[in-house]
């Protein structure tokens, strides 16, 4: 909860006309109106955290129901991943002589914030996704933990298979023209960005395109392997993880940088080109499917945990620890 301060602190005294952290020459300063809405939007979006530390702390946070938690969880963890991933390395891309840039997407050279406001605010980021990831999984693992036991070779055959799987392969080859078009940047290609964009390339610029291409390969890998299960002697919590973060960051992080994109657009030069568009369009449609997938997964698995044990034990579903309830 303290993590989230400097940031709401600033939100605030910029809604409040301060000028703290910004440049006499940003565009910040024109923003007027919609970017004092914007403010209040992230504003409210920070303060979430806050309440979602409380819901997986207090005795009532096991009370609401689970998808109120789950949905929150899931675009915090989009939004929050890419930044825990990307400014680090990006820090430590300066350090050894990379490229100047601002962190996590950033790409102007024009003065956007001081130095030091990057630092407090995505350092304060870190800290509430370390936080809230530890204080999730410790409550996930308490109130839905039997639902992830055992390997997949575990998993029972289920009459949703083939569904399962057609949506696995859909969500894989959606994520095949983010994966392309992440690569294609990372190798040095300017092939649909924006001129603005692709002036201001900068070892930030590399750094993060790198992290999006790794979140679609991940996405891919463990939807599949949870579809297909070839690799039985996998535990299933690593497929489940692989595919809960990178549907998150392809979807909540594409749709970010979509928003994001159309409310900076200015200039010709700087709007956001088709290629870029459907790239994010895309990349949330795959992730999208991806979650929806998992959602169908965990639905099945809980509905086969609440059979008495001799019908469940003739589905072939692997029962979960006595006393386990499913809410």
């Amino acid at each position: 909860m303290l993590s989230c301060l400097p940031y709401i602190g600033l939100k605030v005294a910029w809604m409040a006309g301060s000028r703290l952290g910004i440049p006499d020459d940003s565009a910040l300063l024109d923003g007027g109106t919609a970017l004092r809405v914007a403010n209040g939007a992230t504003v409210l979006m920070d303060s979430a955290v806050i309440v979602l530390a409380l819901l997986l702390t207090r005795p009532w946070g096991k009370r609401v129901p689970g998808w109120l938690l789950v949905l929150p969880m899931w675009v915090a963890s989009g939004l929050l991943l890419p930044i825990m991933t990307a400014f680090p390395v990006q820090m430590a891309a300066r350090l050894l002589g990379g490229g100047a840039g601002r962190p996590v997407g950033e790409g102007s050279s024009e003065p956007f914030l001081d130095p030091w406001v990057f630092g407090v605010v995505y350092g304060g980021f870190i800290v509430q996704g370390l936080a809230l990831g530890t204080l999730f999984a410790l409550y996930a693992r308490e109130r839905w933990g039997h639902l992830w036991q055992g390997r997949l070779r575990d998993l029972p055959e289920s009459p949703t298979a083939p569904a399962l799987r057609a949506t696995a392969v859909a969500a894989a080859l959606a994520a095949l023209l983010p994966g392309v078009t992440h690569l294609l940047w990372v190798a040095g290609s300017t092939a649909g960005l924006d001129a603005g964009r692709a002036a201001d390339r900068s070892s930030d610029f590399y750094v993060l395109e790198a992290v999006s291409l790794l979140f679609v390969v991940v996405t891919a890998v463990g939807v599949l392997l949870l579809a297909f299960r070839r690799t039985g002697r996998l535990s299933l919590r690593l497929p489940l993880v692989l595919a809960w973060v990178g549907s998150a960051e392809m979807a909540c992080w594409g749709g970010w940088l979509s928003v994001a994109g159309l409310m900076g657009a200015g200039e010709a030069a700087d709007r956001p080109t088709t290629v870029t568009t459907v790239t994010y369009a895309v990349q949330m449609l795959a992730g999208a499917l991806v979650v929806t997938l998992g959602a169908y997964f965990f639905a099945e698995r809980a509905a086969a945990s609440a059979l008495p044990p001799a019908e469940n034990g003739a589905t072939g579903a692997c029962a979960p620890d006595s006393g386990s309830r499913v809410s």
